[in-house]
């Protein structure tokens, strides 16, 4: 099953790709607002894709590893692959300025929600830091909400929460 977003609500449509061939066009209506659009299938052209059917970090081309944000009743799967500096994790919404987007429907989640420093350590490692946005919900980590200005190192595997959605950390093999 393939989804695309309406281009005046953003509203998500769902359907069978398997049924059409590829270079073919298609004309959807959104139940939403009653907009209109038209897409031809094959590969866009515009950025790649977020989603996969099957994501894996391994996709990720920047190297310093990624996030998996856990699918449950607001979205789908994601691996969102981290940059060196500042990734700035939110709920997706056009013209925002959060780099590391989160595509979902959770009302819990700010546009601009935490911020993982991605650095190197005085060893060459990488280092990972987690700090909250500020956001309305907060950031947890292990059942604890971060600080205003409490900052937290985290490692491969570090499970956390922003709003109703679970996010694992997927380091890059250097880390410290």
């Amino acid at each position: 099953m393939k989804r695309v977003r309406c281009p005046k609500c953003d509203n998500f449509i769902t359907f069978d790709e398997t049924r059409y061939e590829a270079g073919q066009s298609l004309v959807f209506q959104c139940d939403s607002c009653g907009k209109e659009f038209g897409i031809r299938i094959g590969v866009s052209k515009l950025r790649n894709r977020q989603k996969e059917e099957n994501p894996t970090v391994e996709n990720t081309d920047e190297g310093v590893g990624a996030i998996v944000v856990i699918e449950n009743v607001f979205h789908y799967k994601q691996v969102l692959p981290l940059r060196m500096g500042d990734n700035v994790i939110g709920r997706y919404m056009k013209g925002s300025k959060c780099n590391t987007p989160i595509e979902t429907n959770d009302p819990s989640i700010d546009m601009n929600h935490c911020v993982i420093n991605v650095s190197r350590g005085k060893n060459g490692k990488l280092k990972y830091v987690l700090r909250d946005g500020p956001s309305y919900t907060g950031t947890f980590v292990d059942n604890q909400i971060l600080g205003d200005r409490e900052r937290r190192v985290i490692e491969d595997g570090t499970l956390f929460t922003i709003g109703a959605t679970s996010i694992l950390l997927k380091a890059k093999g250097d880390a410290c």
